[in-house]
């Protein structure tokens, strides 16, 4: 089994450098994502102990001092870092330019979901994961589509 400081890269892409024992994530070591961000922590036998989720912009992720995307402050972290754009000049997600979505597609964050086939790609357009019913229903009711919907003003009759 793996066992001192390395490098091991999962079918996902994801990354771990740290060190291992009896082949399981043993002490300091970091968890890098294809997306950019990372996890460092402190491992006990592959089980976290301690640790800290940095995002691909920066961004920390804080269990008990979390004020992000917390219902009353919606601005996204790119603009709590640099402010917000001028007056007609939406900012649409933290990315700027906003990535072009494939026609039928919804953002999930982290790729782009097809609702027909229920599976989502990375934005490279490699295979991820399949939504459950569950994943599903979260983007189709939240998250940003390819398409505009515009609701006409209708007159009271």
């Amino acid at each position: 089994r793996m066992e001192g400081f390395g490098c091991y890269t999962l079918p996902t892409g994801t990354e771990y450098r740290g060190w291992l024992w009896d082949g399981m994530f043993h002490g300091p070591g970091e968890l890098r994502l294809p997306s950019g961000g990372g996890y460092r922590a402190l491992w006990v036998r592959g089980v976290p102990t301690q640790g800290k989720f940095t995002f691909a912009d920066g961004l920390e992720y804080d269990e008990e001092k979390w004020h992000y995307c917390d219902g009353y402050d919606r601005r996204f972290y790119a603009e709590i870092c640099s402010g917000f754009k001028p007056p007609g000049i939406p900012q649409l997600t933290n990315l700027d330019p906003p990535k072009i979505i494939p026609e039928g597609c919804y953002d999930c964050g982290d790729g782009f979901y097809n609702p027909k086939t229920r599976v989502v790609v990375d934005y490279k357009h490699n295979f991820l994961r399949n939504a459950d019913n569950d994943e599903h229903e979260w983007i189709l009711r939240t998250c940003r589509r390819a398409w505009d919907l515009t609701t006409e003003h209708k007159p009271k009759p």
